[in-house]
């Protein structure tokens, strides 16, 4: 079934948006980080409120954005078809991915080699041989969200065909909504959902707990962290849109879901190792005690923020909509940009707060200025949203857009 009342997905676009939106100030945080160098670019001043900041925003940003995305896609599937379907996402993700990947890569380049120079006057005259390029250790920077919804497109089209052949009946169909709606309607869903990814987190010996799910930067296939948490987010958030109106039960437990995320990152917190971020959490029951709490609270966020965007966010805003059509251009281009300003303001004496607000005030500044006047109104904004806005578009008109 399908749920395409526009007032029902204005909250989800906005929550899309934010959760993209936040990569600005979760990547602005990596240069303050305290302890040994996690970044290539490390400020003078470090806090530990930084570290808080960046263990909550990797906790629950992108769950939520691959819920929705999720959500989104069986929406456009279903509305299209899967010619239409295909050609959609091959044009508004996997050429975005290939046009903007060569050029993202020569920044983040370019800001290495500036960073390189201004730290020890030169570029080393040895420098470490880099790996050849090889389905481990391509580099897909921050665009692996597009690589990762690619494969999970891939996926659930494949899931589809197949629960079309075997499931001829329709049963297990049934089953798997009414097992979905169990889990969205009832309080404890979170903690079903929670399950699989903890699991993975404990058999992980290698895995950093301030880092929580390890993103799939590096290389053509995910790591078992990111596919599970990702990918059930993903598959999750397709199976809610097959019935209508339950993504609105969501709405119901808001305030519950949050309050429970804020109580269990704030015990996640008070368990991680105060030694380092890069430090390994030795005692195998703290371990496994901290892998529940982390995986609930990714739940709680996600249950929480969607559920609480559905029931505060559904009438239309023309703010919040032009902020979720530019969020999408503001993520591809933020990280050079972002990158670059870590390296110009790492020397000057300033408070770490005032760098961080400038890092990403001077990073938003020039994206939301260059999707206004490159891209909303031209062909890339055609590629990126699916549509070229005219230069005199009637407020009224884009008020009545589909969202896809």
């Amino acid at each position: 079934m399908t749920d395409t009342s526009p007032d029902r997905l204005h909250a989800l676009d906005a929550v899309r948006g934010f959760a993209l939106l936040l990569g600005v100030a979760f990547h602005a945080t990596l240069s303050f980080l305290p302890g040994p160098q996690a970044w290539i670019v490390m400020d003078e001043q470090r806090s530990p409120a930084m570290a808080v900041v960046f263990f909550t925003l990797h906790m629950f940003r992108l769950t939520v954005f691959f819920l929705i995305a999720g959500f989104f896609g069986r929406m456009l599937l279903e509305r299209r078809g899967l010619r239409a379907f295909v050609v959609d996402r091959a044009r508004r993700i996997a050429a975005p991915l290939a046009m903007f990947w060569p050029v993202v890569m020569g920044g983040f380049v370019a800001v290495l080699i500036w960073s390189t120079i201004d730290a020890y006057g030169a570029l080393p005259k040895d420098p470490p041989k880099q790996p050849p390029l090889t389905v481990s250790t391509f580099p897909l920077l921050h665009l692996w969200f597009l690589w990762v919804l690619l494969l999970c497109y891939a996926g659930m089209v494949f899931l589809r065909t197949l629960g079309r052949l075997v499931d001829r009946q329709g049963h297990l169909g049934r089953l798997a909504d009414r097992l979905v709606a169990a889990l969205v309607r009832w309080s404890v869903g979170p903690v079903v959902l929670a399950a699989p990814i903890a699991l993975v987190f404990w058999l992980t010996p290698t895995w950093l707990p301030w880092i929580g799910i390890q993103t799939p930067d590096t290389g053509l296939i995910p790591n078992a962290m990111a596919a599970t948490a990702y990918g059930l987010a993903f598959g999750l958030g397709w199976l809610i849109h097959r019935q209508e109106g339950l993504v609105l039960s969501l709405a119901r437990h808001w305030f519950t879901h949050l309050a429970s995320a804020v109580i269990l990152t704030v015990i996640a917190l008070a368990m991680l190792p105060k030694a380092s971020i890069a430090a390994p959490m030795e005692v195998e029951w703290m371990r496994a005690a901290f892998a529940i709490v982390y995986a609930l609270a990714i739940w709680s966020w996600a249950f929480g923020l969607v559920g609480a965007a559905v029931r505060f966010l559904s009438g239309h805003s023309p703010v919040r909509r032009y902020l979720a059509d530019a969020s999408y251009w503001i993520y591809i281009v933020h990280l050079p940009i972002l990158m670059a300003l870590q390296v110009a303001i790492r020397d000057v004496p300033l408070a770490w707060e005032a760098k961080y607000a400038l890092i990403i005030a001077g990073t938003m500044a020039p994206a939301l200025i260059t999707y206004e006047l490159l891209v909303r109104h031209s062909f890339i904004g055609r590629l990126l949203n699916g549509r070229r806005i005219p230069w005199r578009a009637k407020p009224q008109a884009l008020a009545q857009e589909g969202i896809a």
